[in-house]
């Protein structure tokens, strides 16, 4: 089984592009719209507007098997919500005087500038792609017809869209032929698995879903007139071929992802300011008075896409050899007296926030295991690697759902597991602070596993 996987694509593009278009219609403005002491409401109130328009038209939804034309439809969408939301605040804002017409002429030569920039980038990339063979995804293909060999040759044709075609596995009559194929996989470092639903039998689909799970691939589907899974499945079109994609994850849109590293980044600055900033040297004193050791605690742990970091603690227990082997259990003897109080009060934790204002960790996320636990789990467990396809959070929602603490059965890694996943497919920043606001109620009230 590959427990690691290559990092995520072009993840830059989308906030850059963000930054950039904002930069144009602000300058724009400057230039040709109003005075520079109206300038500061004017901004604030136009990219707030610019951003809140192009999640609702989905504007910055652009993917390398994109067409021209959709980009240009985009574009013109974008424009035209634009220019009402300038009219209208014009209307709010009437005291700077700001006409129609330049108005109308604002919006066009943002909409020139912005087109110019964006099949730039476009087409830079494409032409990046073709001649030095950087930003690609290797792709496999399982399952041999007529839709799949298009798909082929679409990969095959377009290098210009970034994909890398590997191999197309026929499976009829061949025994074994799964199991090769996940080797070949795991062997080449594919990245994305294509398959035709047509040509493969439910308990292959099955094997192959766990298969993508477990080892953290993206799994899409070349879809027919069968049904497969009653899950939320989305259309994407590479050229005019119909692709199914399984598993929605909403914090790979840069949107989100931007969402909820700012609420991070804020929520932490307030934590450590406001808490850790006097907490800090009274848990030290306490620990030093205890036992002899460090303040701090520590371990390597596995996060996004499996990548190993530092994870910080308060120190709870006398120095030893195996603490980064076993779990604290209950009436552990390695568990000092401030240390039953600070994990009992989850203050042990509160270092993490570190971890989140530098991005190893989220204050909201699957909680993140010890190496040696995760390389375990991942054999035994399935859909355990499912977690890496996130940040590992300071609390989440398996923990607030009583899966907190010692793992003392498969059962409860396997309850784990399953709050997880709902959470990285049905994430929104409401859901955190439902999941912050509980796990302090948890606190307040006491946890039978905090120990």
């Amino acid at each position: 089984m590959s427990l690691f996987k290559h990092g995520r694509y072009s993840g830059y593009l989308r906030p850059i592009s963000y930054l950039i278009d904002l930069s144009v219609i602000n300058v724009v403005a400057i230039l040709y719209l109003l005075d520079a002491k109206d300038l500061l409401v004017f901004a604030i109130f136009i990219s707030i507007g610019w951003v809140l328009l192009s999640v609702y038209s989905r504007f910055y939804e652009v993917y390398r098997y994109t067409r021209p034309v959709n980009i240009l439809s985009l574009l013109l969408k974008q424009s035209i919500l634009f220019l009402l939301f300038v009219f209208a605040f014009s209307g709010l804002y009437h005291e700077m005087k700001i006409y129609p017409r330049p108005i109308v002429k604002y919006t066009l030569a943002c909409f020139l500038f912005i087109t110019i920039l964006k099949f730039t980038v476009y087409y830079l990339l494409q032409k990046y792609r073709v001649s030095f063979g950087g930003n690609y995804r290797s792709t496999v293909i399982v399952g041999l017809n007529n839709k799949t060999l298009a798909l082929e040759n679409f990969f095959n044709k377009n290098p210009e869209y970034g994909y890398l075609h590997k191999k197309t596995y026929n499976f009829n009559n061949k025994e074994n032929a799964l199991n090769e194929c996940f080797e070949y996989i795991l062997n080449e470092k594919v990245d994305e698995i294509y398959c035709s639903i047509s040509e493969l039998t439910n308990s292959q689909i099955a094997d192959i879903v766990d298969f993508a799970d477990n080892n953290l691939k993206i799994l899409k589907f070349i879809p027919d007139s069968r049904e497969i899974y009653s899950k939320r499945l989305r259309y994407e079109y590479y050229d005019y071929i119909p692709i199914l994609t399984l598993r929605t994850i909403p914090l790979e849109d840069s949107v989100n992802t931007i969402i909820k590293r700012g609420f991070d980044i804020i929520f932490s600055i307030l934590v450590i300011v406001f808490i850790l900033s006097w907490l800090t040297p009274l848990i030290a004193i306490l620990i030093k008075l205890e036992s002899k050791g460090p303040v701090f605690f520590k371990q390597s742990r596995n996060g996004f896409n499996y990548r190993e970091f530092d994870c910080y603690k308060f120190r709870s227990m006398t120095p030893n050899e195996k603490a980064h082997l076993y779990q604290a259990t209950k009436n552990d003897q390695r568990v000092t007296k401030i240390g039953k109080f600070i994990r009992k009060t989850s203050i042990d934790e509160l270092p993490q926030f570190f971890n989140v204002l530098f991005g190893s960790m989220s204050v909201v996320g699957p909680r993140p295991h010890m190496v040696s636990h995760t390389d375990m789990y991942a054999k035994r467990i399935d859909k355990f690697m499912v977690r890496h396809f996130v940040k590992p959070g300071i609390t989440g929602l398996a923990q607030t759902s009583g899966f907190r603490g010692e793992v003392e059965t498969d059962k409860d890694i396997i309850g784990r597991v399953k709050y997880d996943i709902f959470y990285i497919e049905n994430w929104s920043l409401l859901l955190d602070l439902k999941i912050i606001f509980q796990t302090f109620i948890n606190i307040v009230k006491g946890e039978d596993k905090a120990y």
